[in-house]
């Protein structure tokens, strides 16, 4: 099978020109100008992408697809159907399922539903069993089945010194452990930032405390042990400022963000809906600003969604809601209308941080736009505006903060393999 992509703008590490691109077979086997080649076969396709801009498919190192155990919520297959609408192709997804990822049994249902979905699905594994904090389960074991990754992510790993061990143990398997960074004590059931917008609404807030002081906790550990350490959903200032500073004295750390971190703030929640609300929650403006600074400047590594789908009914209630936001299907909107579209990031910054830092991060080989590589690539719209509708998510939940935004850049088609796996209507 043949797929003819003509007069394509072609963006990945060190790549930017308009180009056409022949897929045959599910690999890139030409690149260049006036290509001509005869497309007639069951299958061939010929696409003028003349305006569009073809980048390799994105990656999201966070998602959280509630299968098994919550399949109301979200299931691996509609998990997947949102990424590709998105323009993911890989995603790392969390493990805290009902029974949490801490067997083999459990990587193998998740490995075997994902493989006819058209997306790469990796799976994260607990870092203790049950997600209990209370003992290691076995790394080996679970990286022998596939586990990508550990983490207990919605939960902090409560005791520092089975944090120090958990390190110390992830460096003998060369596993990467991604920490959820909340100390419990200190948030002690609040359900947003705390500042002059809780103050305001009479709710008990979340004190940025909490996260600044797991980060440091986790990279102190992480240096202990020569090992290396993932910071998840990063959200505040110092946090920020910690990494920074950690990654100039050496220690192997890698971080990410969300949309809504360098886009949104607590005044957000002002609304009273709980679809503003997930942990850590909306922050203040100047945390806004160093977010996005340091998605500028390297110190964050790359962009995900924190993907966490819940259903209209949990949503209902602003201070009772679960915490969590959907996000596959606009990060990359997100991401082009706030730094591309601003002059602060060229189409290459975005492709290394929402396709190749995350898959770098993770050991995973980088998808390319090049020959010989699989065709695993999306067409973008960068100047298509469009409005977000919940309502026509591909996923089963809608609860977004970007609700009713509007947002330029969208991508019109997603390829795996070759084969075109969704298409703008």
């Amino acid at each position: 099978m043949k797929l003819l992509i003509k007069n394509v703008h072609a963006v990945d590490r060190g790549l930017d020109e308009i180009t056409d691109v022949l897929v045959t077979d599910g690999t890139i086997t030409r690149m260049g100008t006036d290509i001509v080649e005869l497309c007639d076969g069951d299958g061939d396709r010929v696409i003028d992408a003349t305006g569009l801009t073809a980048m390799p498919g994105l990656f999201d190192m966070h998602v959280h697809f509630r299968d098994p155990g919550q399949t109301h919520k979200e299931d691996i297959l509609t998990g997947c159907r949102a990424a590709l609408a998105g323009g993911v192709t890989g995603v790392l997804c969390m493990p805290n399922t009902n029974p949490p990822v801490d067997s083999p049994e459990i990587l193998r249902y998740i490995l075997q539903k994902a493989r006819e979905t058209g997306v790469a699905v990796y799976p994260a594994a607990c870092i203790t069993k049950g997600m209990q904090g209370e003992a290691l389960t076995d790394f080996a074991l679970l990286k022998a089945n596939g586990a990508a990754c550990l983490s207990d992510d919605g939960r902090p790993v409560k005791r520092a010194e089975l944090m120090r061990l958990a390190l110390e143990k992830a460096k003998q398997q060369d596993m990467l452990i991604a920490s959820h960074c909340e100390d419990l004590e200190i948030i002690d059931g609040g359900i947003m930032h705390k500042g002059g917008v809780s103050e305001e609404l009479g709710v008990k807030g979340m004190d940025r405390a909490s996260e600044d002081y797991i980060t440091a906790r986790e990279i102190i550990l992480a240096a202990s042990v020569g090992g290396r350490v993932h910071i998840c959903h990063v959200s505040t200032k110092g946090s920020v400022e910690i990494i920074r500073a950690a990654k100039r004295l050496g220690v192997n750390v890698s971080c990410e963000t969300a949309p809504h971190y360098f886009m949104l703030t607590h005044e957000k929640l002002r609304s009273r809906s709980a679809n503003d609300r997930m942990n850590p929650p909306l922050r203040e403006e100047a945390d806004r600003a160093a977010i996005e600074a340091a998605v500028l400047d390297g110190t964050i590594d790359c962009i995900v969604t924190d993907h966490a789908p819940h259903t209209q009914a949990e949503k209902a209630n602003f201070t009772l809601a679960p915490n969590g936001i959907v996000g596959l299907e606009t990060s990359l909107s997100a991401a082009l209308t706030a730094l591309y579209h601003t002059g602060k990031a060229d189409l290459q910054k975005i492709v290394e941080l929402m396709s190749i830092r995350p898959r770098e991060i993770l050991g995973i080989a980088a998808e390319r736009l090049c020959i010989g590589a699989p065709a695993n690539l999306i067409l973008v719209d960068t100047e298509q505006k469009w409005t977000v509708d919940p309502a026509k998510f591909h996923s089963k939940s809608c609860n977004t903060a970007f609700r009713g935004m509007e947002l330029t850049g969208k991508v019109v088609m997603t390829i795996t393999e070759g084969t075109i796996r969704y298409e703008q209507e």
